[in-house]
């Protein structure tokens, strides 16, 4: 992946096909998404918000409903959409493999909460990714923040995906990276055809994970 040059890193063909990867998986956004501030967008938002709850004929005078817009908007805005915004995207803190760990890391149960861009209501469930070195080891903590600052967006699940895999192979600099989502949807539990029982699994694997052996041992991992 990143090569050294004069002691400076160039990107190989490698890295410019996971940049173009990751731009093509990227979330759909406007090219003014920005120009409002995080506050700015929390009194927008709320005041869309309280038109919503008007339109529904409930009385925002009461107590329990006047800070509901305010509320909705801080949550979106700071919480639950915060990986809209990059400037909250994870700095990865990268160790050199210096003790030759060959084997593949794999770091499971990762939560993941995040909603469905189609009907706005949460995603709930797990994420497992794992990697085999390239010769540097990522902070165990940075892989679970990769997660959910891609989950913190509407989203759907392959997207989700394929997100958090293309980040993984450009910061851990390596093609030998899978991930697997297990996640269930409240678009399907709540509404529509109400199944209470279903989930969803999808899956990327790349470079070595892509051998049926390799993969077999990643997935032994997950029934443990």
């Amino acid at each position: 992946m990143l090569m050294k040059k004069n002691g400076v890193h160039v990107a190989t063909a490698d890295d410019l096909e996971t940049l173009t990867h990751l731009k093509a998986v990227d979330t759909p956004m406007r090219p003014d998404a920005f120009l409002m501030s995080p506050d700015q967008k929390v009194e927008r938002i709320a005041q869309h918000f309280k038109a919503i709850m008007e339109t529904l004929g409930l009385d925002l005078s009461d107590d329990s409903l006047q800070g509901t817009p305010k509320r909705v908007a801080k949550m979106f805005v700071n919480e639950v959409f915060s990986g809209l915004d990059p400037e909250n995207k994870p700095e990865p803190t990268l160790f050199a493999n210096k003790f030759g760990y060959k084997g593949m890391l794999v770091e499971r149960d990762i939560t993941v909460h995040s909603f469905c861009e189609h009907h706005f209501v949460p995603i709930i469930g797990k994420a497992t990714v794992a990697y085999f070195s390239s010769g540097q080891v990522v902070g165990l903590s940075k892989l679970d923040r990769i997660v959910k600052y891609y989950s913190a967006r509407p989203q759907v699940q392959e997207r989700l995906t394929e997100q958090i895999a293309a980040e993984l192979k450009l910061v851990l600099e390596t093609d030998d990276v899978a991930v697997l989502i297990d996640a269930e949807h409240m678009c399907v539990k709540l509404r529509g055809v109400k199944d209470e029982c279903s989930s969803t699994v999808t899956s990327h694997y790349s470079g070595r994970f892509q051998d049926a052996e390799v993969r077999n041992e990643f997935l032994t991992y997950l029934k443990h």
